[in-house]
């Protein structure tokens, strides 16, 4: 038998070989594929389809396909025809793919299903719709199983971070237990030995020998010591002020936050002013969610004399009124500002400090700043009865 001439026409597959060769790849594929009608009876179907369907392919074949798989929600509820959206494909003409629905078997159950439908179109006209399946069962287990890992996971580090929180609160309430302990005994000790001292060295200036030549030196010396005493007493004082303010155990927070304020304006050297309004039957939070809020706005001051370079600031100290109040602290300069990943900085232990003891009482802390257009750091905190806790 010669071989056919280079010069001879391309032999073509009959119909009936390319329909085996059709049938043979739909047969082939793992997926379920079936075609359907403009009535939405099934014109083919796969051995894939009819397997995942727990039926025989003569069993799906002119069946109306919703009818058959597609009746229902996964929670039993009816599922218009008119809803489908594989039917959709050749009644409006709009493909679809879905992963969210089942499809139901012949024997009552149903599996979670990824499927696509397109129109069939011929000659310019939508003769019905070819639709494909896949069951996702084990992918939709896999998903269920990493959300419950994910939200595991989240409960966790929720929970840490509450134990953590609560871990820091109490450190720092111990802390301010021991920096209370440490001014008193300051106070009591310390202040007590200078104010003998200086009471002792005024006894001695009085004293000194009427017709000693060595008076004028003497009482000099007397005095010079006097002095030094006055300026370790007003130290010691100071020490024991930055330790615990007496005025916060004494009057108050509201007291000890215009104190505060009024001791920065005072010794900064920039144009500084003060709004304090606590609307009436507020009562000063105590114990750990006052020395919370004092602390962070001591810091707020801090870093503005430390780190703005400003020429002036503005202070607000803010007190809604009851049955809910909420304090409001506000502190804005026009210094240099810093950028946003500065502040997002792990090592801004300052910023997160004050994060820190607001988050414990329910409060947060805003900063809006830019490099050259100054800083606002806010701390709102609601005043409820975690501030009644004891220190």
């Amino acid at each position: 038998m010669s071989a056919p001439s280079p010069h001879s026409p391309l032999i073509s597959p009959t119909a009936a070989q390319a329909a085996d060769r059709l049938a043979l790849l739909l047969e082939s594929t793992g997926e379920g594929i079936f075609g359907v009608d403009m009535d939405g009876r099934c014109t083919f179907v796969n051995r894939a389809a009819a397997q995942m369907l727990g039926r025989r392919t003569e069993e799906v074949l002119g069946c109306n396909m919703h009818a058959l798989m597609h009746h229902s929600h996964a929670d039993g509820r009816h599922y218009p025809e008119s809803d489908c959206p594989i039917f959709n494909a050749f009644r409006q003409g709009l493909p679809c793919r879905i992963d969210g629905e089942v499809l139901w078997r012949a024997d009552g159950s149903c599996f979670p299903a990824e499927y696509s439908s397109h129109p069939v179109i011929e000659n310019g006209r939508v003769q019905g719709a070819v639709a494909t399946f896949v069951d996702i069962t084990e992918r939709k287990r896999a998903e269920e199983l990493l959300r419950r890992s994910h939200d595991e996971l989240e409960q966790r580090v929720a929970e840490r971070t509450r134990e953590l929180r609560d871990l820091a609160n109490h450190l720092e309430a111990v802390r301010e237990t021991e920096r209370k302990r440490i001014a008193r005994e300051i106070h009591d000790e310390l202040g007590s030995l200078l104010v003998a001292l200086k009471m002792d060295t005024q006894w001695l200036h009085r004293r000194v020998g009427l017709a000693s030549e060595d008076r004028p030196a003497l009482q000099a010396k007397c005095q010079g010591m006097g002095r030094l005493i006055d300026t370790a007493v007003d130290k010691v004082g100071r020490i024991i002020t930055d330790l615990r303010p007496s005025i916060l155990d004494h009057q108050g927070l509201w007291a000890a936050l215009e104190w505060q304020a009024q001791e920065f304006t005072d010794s900064a050297e920039l144009d500084a002013t003060l709004q304090c309004v606590v609307a009436a039957g507020v009562a000063p939070p105590q114990g750990g969610q006052a020395i919370a809020i004092f602390r962070i706005f001591q810091e707020m001051l801090t870093n503005v004399a430390r780190h703005a370079r400003a020429r002036s600031v503005r202070i607000g100290i803010h007190v809604d009124g009851p049955p809910e109040p909420v304090l409001y602290l506000d502190v804005r300069d026009d210094g240099v500002g810093a950028a946003p990943a500065a502040l997002a900085d792990p090592q801004s232990f300052g910023v997160l400090g004050m994060r820190e003891r607001a988050g414990h009482f329910g409060g947060r802390v805003t900063i809006d700043s830019a490099p050259g257009q100054g800083t606002r750091v806010r701390l709102v905190m609601p005043l409820g009865d975690d501030g009644a806790a004891a220190t």
